[in-house]
């Protein structure tokens, strides 16, 4: 009789510890806890700052390098290679533009506009991406590999699209642009010239 009483004991303890296990496993799976996948918490956007742009932006490269940052040590090597997505685009800063700039003389309208530079140059963070990290045995991470990497990497497009003709492309653009616009506003004789 003890040894049922000891045996129905022990079936008692391990089924209250099953239903524990299991309730603690659906409330978990309830709230997303212990799932894998990490909470996201939505908080208010603020706005910092606004500011105003004047600028054309005539043209926009989109190019793609492959970077590879290598840090090696006598003791194991870091190494890291991306492949980079990037977008540069050049264009015409209006807020250059002096009353002197413009001239009208009945539907013949003068516009000199500044010469075009490059306005920006990013990565595109979704078409980015890491092909390959490795670290050495005797190394730990470096967590700056990959930031140096994408410096790098905005560093030489920024080389590359002043090397492709951007800033001609760029400027040819703009004035197209300009003359379609005026001469839809009414101008007959349009003149677009850099300085």
């Amino acid at each position: 009789m003890g040894w049922l009483l000891v045996g129905a004991g022990g079936f008692l303890l391990l089924a209250l510890v099953g239903i524990g296990v299991m309730g603690g496993w659906m409330l978990a799976r309830g709230t997303g806890v212990g799932t894998g996948t990490p909470a996201i918490s939505d908080t208010p956007t603020l706005v910092r700052q606004i500011q105003g742009l004047n600028q054309l932006v005539s043209v926009k490269y989109v190019l793609e390098k492959i970077v590879i940052v290598e840090d090696a040590k006598w003791y194991g090597d870091n190494r890291l290679l991306m492949v980079a997505h990037g977008v540069a685009k050049a264009g015409v800063d209006l807020s250059r533009i002096q009353p002197g700039d413009v001239g009208i003389r009945g539907k013949s309208i003068h516009l000199t506009l500044p010469r075009p530079q490059i306005l920006d140059v990013y990565l595109d963070d979704r078409r980015t991406q890491i092909v390959e990290r490795s670290t050495g045995a005797l190394r730990a991470f470096d967590k700056d590999l990959e930031q140096d990497a994408r410096r790098q990497a905005v560093d030489s497009i920024k080389v590359a699209v002043r090397d492709s003709g951007i800033l001609k492309d760029a400027e040819e653009r703009a004035r197209l642009h300009l003359t379609s616009l005026l001469t839809q506003s009414g101008f007959a004789e349009v003149e677009v010239a850099f300085r």
